[in-house]
């Protein structure tokens, strides 16, 4: 049986929760706690000279600036690295090692950079250096691509090989796998090393996998202080120690480490969780990074069940290697289901319009009918924005004053992708799918026991019939919306109403003006659209809110502005509560 070796890499992995910015005196603490540890090596942060040096930050342009941070503090013989993700760190930057206070370096590529990388640790190794291989995403190797990597390696002769499993896909039988094709193929003094994601909760175990692997080749696996680290975290080295005490008789000092985690990590876990969670299981079950699922989690249109159809629609390498408009492009044509939206079309112009005056002319005595006209009822769109809360009493005031003025029957109330409390609506328009999945039951409560206000049932044609008991809510969905429970009594076309060109291409008020628009509305009144603001809550329920707005509410207000100048020839739109859109 070879070797077993524990890395720590708390200070590099650990880094992308919090930037690298640790704070010196964190910095320090953390590294003489696992000097203390007896961990066999730590890896002090990553070399990148695109960064600015930063005493209180573990990511730098330099080998010197190791010394700088990290030079007061006595290594008591510990092997230390730092990592250079291949292509951000020049060798004009890295000092040989009889002149650093590191003595090895991490160099982590991806699959089509093997060559290069392979070239640069072999420049690492003639400055001196322990140079490790890190093979990020090993899952997206094939067999081939593996044994070239193999031949590649055996000639550049790092120190080490380690499978990089950076979107935690792996299950025991394929990190068995590619344990054997390296341990077959190998120089017998290269080491074997594997690094871990929780995504799956599979760290720790294939950590435990990998350390019961019988070979003579020295075998080392990587952890961080309470599994910090980037996604869902990594295998957290207290466990990883615990069971090599346990299990192999090493003498790893855990109350250390115990001490690390209270002092200094759970600072950064409060603010910063990481662990395994929703977000990351979707990714790891699809076999994709990560920046997919946040995207159409983001968007906050869609149902966990679409987001995985979605995924399951990414091919080749492009699971892995991140396009954002390749996935633009599998939305919108998961979206756009086309239909013949026509006929509802021609139904809402009808309920809108109707009601009818005849126009007479007179000759003499005698009156006669010339003509007909139609005249819009008063139509009134409700947003999910805090200002229906806030500003209840005006929007109160305007709908008791157009009741009065034109009766309840002359006034349409129209939510949009929620049911507002206490203000009785006559339709619901829905275009987003998680918030109609959010608000089914409740939708379908609301009709079937009729607890709303509407005055008035239409029939196919659009007009109105006599009805018994409550009137029914209306419901306009557009067609990415799939019924559950309730059956749509329009159903608009998606693709039409969008704005293709825009970065969120499916506004649901935007496409609502569109939709009235095509149906023949003039004049529109409008309340809780209250534009996007930085500072505070933008809806009446703090659920909707979405997580990138803040970043962002100048750019989306402006798209906004810009869409209802546009709209403005067509139709006219009065803000009853206030509006960022008007100002």
């Amino acid at each position: 049986m070879g070797e077993l070796k524990l890395l720590d890499c708390t200070l590099r992995d650990g880094g992308y929760v919090n930037d690298w910015k640790f704070g010196h005196n964190n910095l320090i603490s953390i590294y003489e706690r696992l000097i203390d540890s007896n961990v066999d090596y730590i890896e002090l942060g990553f070399l990148d000279d695109r960064r600015e040096f930063d005493i209180d930050r573990s990511i730098m342009p330099d080998t010197d600036c190791m010394e700088k941070i990290y030079g007061t503090v006595d290594k008591k013989g510990k092997i230390v690295f730092g990592m250079i993700d291949y292509g951000t760190c020049s060798i004009d930057h890295i000092k040989p090692a009889s002149e650093s206070y590191i003595d090895g370096i991490r160099v982590i590529y991806k699959k089509h950079l093997r060559v290069e990388a392979l070239d640069f640790c072999r420049q690492l190794k003639e400055l001196g250096y322990i140079v490790y291989s890190q093979l990020v995403s090993v899952t997206s190797y094939t067999d081939d691509e593996m044994l070239d990597l193999i031949r590649l390696a055996n000639e550049a002769k790092p120190d080490a090989v380690s499978m990089v499993d950076t979107y935690g896909l792996m299950h025991q039988n394929n990190l068995m796998h590619f344990i054997d094709l390296l341990d077959k193929g190998l120089d017998p003094d290269i080491a074997l090393g594997y690094h871990g994601h929780n995504n799956f909760q599979m760290g720790y175990a294939n950590c435990i996998a990998m350390l019961a692997y019988e070979t003579d080749r020295t075998m080392l696996v990587d952890g961080t202080l309470y599994g910090m680290g980037k996604s869902a975290g990594n295998a957290p080295l207290e466990l990883i120690a615990m069971h090599m005490n346990q299990k192999y008789g090493k003498n790893y000092k855990i109350s250390q480490m115990l001490e690390a985690i209270d002092a200094n990590i759970m600072n950064f876990y409060q603010p910063s969780t990481w662990g395994y969670n929703l977000f990351f299981y979707l990714a790891a079950s699809n076999d994709c990074h990560p920046n997919y699922v946040a995207d159409l989690m983001n968007k906050k249109t869609l149902s966990i069940k679409s987001i995985n159809e979605l995924l399951s629609r990414l091919e080749g390498e492009k699971k892995l290697l991140y396009d954002k408009k390749y996935m633009e492009d599998l939305y919108l044509e998961y979206q756009s289901r086309d239909i013949d939206d026509s006929d509802a079309i021609k139904r809402l112009s009808a309920r809108f319009d109707s009601l009818s005056t005849d126009i007479f002319e007179y000759e003499g005595d005698h009156e006669h009918k010339v003509d007909g006209i139609n005249i819009q009822k008063n139509i009134l769109v409700i947003g999910p924005g805090s200002s229906v809360s806030t500003e209840r009493e005006k929007l109160d005031a305007f709908i008791e004053k157009t009741r009065e003025a034109d009766g309840d029957e002359n006034l349409e109330i129209i939510a949009i992708n929620y049911i507002p409390e206490e203000i009785p609506i006559d339709m619901i328009f829905i275009s987003n799918s998680k918030r109609y999945l959010q608000m089914s039951s409740a939708l379908a409560r609301l009709i079937s026991t009729g607890e709303n206000d509407s005055k008035t049932v239409y029939d196919e044609n659009g007009m109105p019939v006599e009805s018994e008991g409550s009137d029914r809510v209306q419901i306009i969905a557009t067609s990415n919306v799939t019924s559950k429970r309730l059956d749509f009594d329009y159903t608009l076309n998606y693709s039409s109403l969008i704005d293709e060109e825009a970065d969120i291409i499916d506004n649901s008020f935007i496409m609502l003006l569109k939709a009235l628009v095509k149906a023949g509305v003039k004049q529109v009144n409008v309340a809780g659209f209250d534009g996007y603001s930085d500072d505070k809550l933008n809806f009446i329920n703090p659920d909707m809110e979405y997580t990138f707005i803040k970043d962002r509410t100048a750019e989306l207000n402006q798209y906004a502005k810009d869409k209802l100048a546009e709209l403005s020839k067509d139709i006219e739109v009065n803000f009853v509560t206030t509006s960022l859109y008007t100002m």
